[in-house]
């Protein structure tokens, strides 16, 4: 019977490995399809405190997994099939691994960027095309860039583009945008900001130094053009990697895991949930590796028979 186990290895899972190890939990830690998470898709991130000069994705994710390595972690590549509850522990069918029982779990499976899929835009992905303004928008500064899609998201992150960006589009496959009033009349009131609605994307353009521009398929006409841009942003929405769970843990209607207030606790006793899988409104390695120590910490005390809300009514006083 394990300690526990952690499920997933972007910054939040890697962080709860490392709090776990040092605390000599013994973690299992299992990767899914892509070790590391989205960030290792991720080139250069210059906003991770402790990196004067930044640090790619893929390196600081294998740094992460490196040190929980060194305190004892052990790493293993499989994808959950099944989880059983009822048995007073927690048993988990992992294809490529069998069956690994645990008095405790932490989820943080992240969430997956929906991407257009058109030609151009996986391979670009890193040179170019992005799905975080937040990360990635500074790389942009006084650049020609593009944001595709029409909801609150596409008008936050194309609002705060402009920030660095000498002009910004909007490109929306309808004449009319979903998102709210307010996050449009912001939008529209900003003089960075241009329009191309009613228009499909159809192939991402690029040469040997990235994105050059973006084709589109004029809706009514069927005419095609391609708009120039040195960056395209895609914020059409995420999808939290919670289909494997099968409706045990309470989700909310987008899918993602719902945990009792102040905490990285599950309806389920022993399961914890941390990072984006938990988190669709902030998105960040930093904010995820917080929620990564916090289950951690909520593991640690589970194991040793002490409530969260008894924990944290303790801290209070």
């Amino acid at each position: 019977m394990k300690k526990t186990v952690v499920l997933g290895t972007g910054p939040a899972g890697l962080t709860a490995a490392i709090y776990l190890a040092r605390a000599n939990m013994e973690p299992i830690v299992i990767e899914g399809e892509q070790p590391g998470g989205q960030l290792t898709l991720t080139t250069d991130i210059e906003n991770f405190p402790g990196f004067i000069n930044g640090i790619s994705g893929s390196e600081l994710m294998d740094n992460m997994r490196k040190q929980a390595e060194r305190f004892g972690a052990k790493f293993k590549r499989g994808w959950v099939t099944n989880i059983d509850c009822s048995k007073g522990y927690i048993q988990l069918q992992v294809q490529g691994l069998g069956e690994i029982e645990t008095k405790s779990m932490i989820v943080s499976t992240g969430a997956s960027a929906k991407l257009l899929n058109i030609p151009g835009e996986k391979e670009n992905i890193g040179r170019g095309v992005s799905t975080c303004a937040t990360c990635d928008g500074f790389f942009f500064r006084n650049k020609k860039v593009i944001i595709v899609g029409g909801g609150d998201s596409a008008m936050e992150e194309a609002n705060y583009l402009t920030k660095f960006a000498s002009e910004v589009i909007v490109v929306h496959r309808r004449n009319e945008l979903r998102a709210s009033k307010i996050m449009q009349i912001r939008a529209r009131e900003n003089s960075k900001i241009s329009w191309e609605l009613n228009m499909t994307p159809t192939e991402v353009m690029a040469n040997e130094n990235g994105v050059t521009g973006l084709k589109v398929i004029n809706n009514e006409t069927n005419e095609e053009k391609v708009i120039q841009t040195d960056g395209i942003f895609i914020a059409i929405g995420h999808t939290p990697n919670t289909s494997f769970l099968n409706g045990l843990i309470n989700t909310d209607d987008m899918g993602y895991i719902k945990v009792k207030p102040g905490t990285t606790e599950t309806n389920i006793p022993g399961i914890f949930a941390c990072g984006d899988v938990q988190d669709n409104k902030y998105r960040q390695a930093i904010t995820a590796a917080g929620t990564g120590c916090m289950a951690a910490l909520e593991v640690e005390r589970y194991i040793e028979g002490i409530t969260v809300s008894d924990w944290m009514e303790r801290n209070s006083q």
